[in-house]
């Protein structure tokens, strides 16, 4: 897991990170993101973000999911070990001022800008947007800039993939704060976790909920099994003899991320690569492997589950605190504009 640097001064103890709710989470965000989490909240102020708001810039055809799903990510992050006692978990639409805020960045972007973010443009042409972009999507980075600057987070875990979303933001602190002519906003770094991004069971590069080659949290161990079977492997090792290749062997990938006995899979990697280890045998290992890991978040998910009132009482109040912090980071850049007249 890769640390951020821990300085002394509060703002840089501020750690902001989050999930769109359109679907369950699954192995990708526990290696991408959840795990981290779960120990970051020990070192750090961490704010954790139901990006519904954001969710609906491409899900205006079906509102429906982002809404039941925020209930369902939330029982995730529970699942998994997120103490909302420690950390503060929120829900972005329910926070005003972070629309606000996103009003006010516009303003210091331009439309050329965006369509250059590499983020924005891989994603444009992964939703086949082409020219019919919707205004939201394409404004998104200052969205996200404003639920980062909003809590002064200085620190953002991302992926790679997300690296250009943190620079445009740090873009818009600066020109802000060279209106202000003070240090309003806080820059932000971003950290990449130490273990990149899940490849799909089918062997893509991406474990998407979208592609439907998921292993989700609260998968039961049928649901396990059934998916570990059409885990991708070594399409050339077509004999039990034949010597094995690792590279891209998405069952040995998941036990690299997973397997807790590395002197036991080390030896197995050996013998798959000289030959004479089935694939069957592979698997066998990997589902012994994920349904141990994945039975006690099973379990704590339907626990939570059976008072969904409760969880939502625990979205209100982190959202209520999240929205103290929020507004007062908004005061400041109304003064700073000069929009306070009463």
């Amino acid at each position: 897991m890769s640390q951020p640097t821990n300085e002394t001064t509060p703002q840089n103890q501020i750690i902001l990170t989050g999930d769109r709710p359109t679907g369950p989470l699954h192995l990708g965000h526990f290696v991408g993101s959840l795990r981290n989490r779960v120990a970051y909240q020990h070192e750090y102020k961490q704010f954790i973000m139901l990006a519904d708001a954001q969710a609906l810039t491409d899900n205006m055809d079906d509102i429906t999911k982002v809404h039941r799903n925020v209930v369902e990510v939330a029982l995730d992050y529970l699942a998994v070990g997120i103490d909302p006692t420690i950390s503060t978990i929120l829900i972005q639409s329910q926070i005003p001022e972070l629309a606000e805020l996103t009003f006010y960045y516009l303003n210091l972007v331009t439309v050329a800008r965006l369509e250059r973010n590499p983020t924005v443009k891989a994603e444009i042409v992964q939703r086949g947007f082409e020219r019919d972009i919707p205004a939201g999507f394409l404004t998104y980075p200052a969205s996200q800039a404003a639920d980062i600057t909003a809590f002064k987070a200085a620190i953002v875990p991302v992926g790679d993939d997300q690296i250009p979303m943190i620079e445009q933001t740090n873009e818009i602190v600066r020109k802000f704060n060279r209106i202000a002519n003070r240090e309003i906003l806080v820059e932000a770094k971003a950290v990449v976790p130490e273990v990149g991004r899940l490849p799909g069971i089918d062997g893509r590069a991406k474990m998407s909920k979208s592609l439907g080659n998921t292993i989700n949290l609260g998968a039961s161990a049928d649901e396990i099994r059934a998916a570990v079977k059409m885990v991708y492997t070594d399409p050339l090792h077509l004999r039990v003899d034949d010597p094995g290749h690792l590279e891209g062997n998405v069952a040995f990938i998941y036990l690299d991320a997973f397997d807790p006995d590395k002197e036991k899979l080390a030896e197995m990697k050996a013998h798959y690569v000289r030959g004479g280890l089935g694939d069957s045998v592979v698997k066998k290992r990997l589902e012994a492997v994920l349904q141990e890991l994945l039975a006690p978040i099973r379990a704590r998910r339907e626990e939570y589950a059976q008072d969904k009132g409760q969880v939502l009482q625990m979205l209100k109040e982190g959202t209520a605190k999240a929205r103290e912090v929020a507004a007062r980071t908004t005061d400041e850049v109304r003064a700073a504009l000069g929009l306070t007249y009463f």
